[in-house]
């Protein structure tokens, strides 16, 4: 090997892995979580500072995988998502919860298994697609399915139906990119809408309420409408430009519900109004961009397949969330990603973030 290669292998391995433009979005956006935290959580610090040790664990992972090669990724993806899909099937024999079971304790910690196949779905299906020609055929849309299929169905077990759904769109995300006929997306949706009243009889009691109460929050204002009708208040207290950091009067008098959660984007609303809303959705939307933009810079079938899925699903998960807290979508228990307390989703958000990384990163050394 020449001296020039071994220079240019040098410099690679020198140069730091982490996108700036990304990294300080995502830093800008964690550091007004926390702001927004200590005011939903009337100003207890211990939660604050939970949620930045959690915040520096994901940081740190997310910097450890940007300088983990994209097919050393690649090869390791399927064997990490057999590990998640264990962890999965332990949570209905082993797993905690306060309406379900979700959550594994490990002694240390609570884990959410779910979180991980967020990432690890699309991952996988996208290892799957990356040796063959695109766009895929059946072979490869039926595998892909069934891919999808084990987490969903298993985390549909917990239950858990609005992190299901996420986990199923966002593998559906990557067959979208590796551009599948519009004809077959026409076809799944006519199905999917089809088997809509088969899937009524399978939801929960809660779940059929959630439903019931997005058509009508107010048939019952003090019982099952209350989180929808509290929440729509606070959005809306917060007029233009808000109350002011820490004046929101909602959460502090206790009327808004998972107000640290679920709601943590109400709390947002009301304290900074309008322009406050319309600046933290910029911001998520140039999260999301920049992964499209690095999406479209990689190189090979894998990078660009899990790239662009990582970014057009953490918009879904923002859209939800706001849907959600808005009373336009019915309350499904999805955090606002990166803005809501919560470890496990924080942690797996910022390593998926790290996976883009690292395709940019090392797009010049891939052939």
């Amino acid at each position: 090997m020449n001296g020039g290669r071994w220079w240019a292998l040098l410099r690679h391995y020198a140069t730091p892995r982490v996108d700036l433009p990304l990294a300080v979005a995502l830093i800008l956006l964690m550091g007004i979580a926390l702001a927004n935290l200590h005011s939903a959580a009337a100003g207890n610090l211990n939660l604050v500072l939970s949620q930045a040790a959690r915040f520096a664990v994901g940081l740190a992972g997310m910097w450890v995988v940007s300088r983990i090669p994209p097919r050393t990724l690649r090869q390791w993806t399927p064997w990490l998502f057999a590990g998640a899909l264990l962890l999965l099937a332990l949570v209905p024999l082993f797993g905690t919860g306060r309406s379900g079971r979700h959550w594994l304790n490990l002694g240390v910690v609570y884990v959410q298994p779910s979180e991980f196949l967020k990432l690890l779905v699309p991952m996988v299906v996208a290892a799957l697609l990356h040796h063959r020609a695109l766009p895929p055929r059946w072979i490869e849309i039926g595998g892909s399915a069934l891919l999808i299929g084990m987490p969903t169905g298993l985390i549909l077990l917990q239950p858990d139906l609005g992190t299901a759904l996420l986990v199923a769109v966002s593998g559906a995300f990557v067959l979208f990119l590796a551009g599948i006929a519009w004809w077959k997306i026409v076809l799944a949706s006519v199905l999917a809408a089809a088997s809509a009243p088969l899937g009524w009889l399978f939801l929960r009691d809660y779940q059929r309420d959630r439903l019931r109460t997005f058509l009508d929050p107010e048939g019952d204002p003090l019982g099952a409408g209350w989180n929808i009708i509290q929440s729509k208040i606070a959005v809306g207290s917060g007029g233009l430009d808000g109350k002011g950091w820490g004046q929101g009067t909602q959460s502090r008098l206790e009327f808004l519900p998972e107000h640290t959660t679920d709601f943590i984007l109400a709390v947002f609303a009301e304290e900074f109004g309008w322009i406050g809303i319309v600046l933290l959705l910029a911001l998520c939307l140039f999260i999301v961009g920049r992964c499209l933009w690095i999406a479209a810079m990689a190189r090979d079938t894998w990078s660009r397949l899990v790239a662009g899925t990582i970014g057009l699903a953490f918009s879904v998960y923002v859209l939800v969330n706001g849907g959600m807290v808005a009373g336009l979508l019915p309350v499904v228990g999805v955090p606002m990603p990166l803005l809501s307390f919560g470890g496990t989703s924080a942690v797996t958000l910022l390593l998926g973030f790290g996976v883009v990384m690292s395709i940019h990163a090392h797009r010049k050394f891939m052939g």
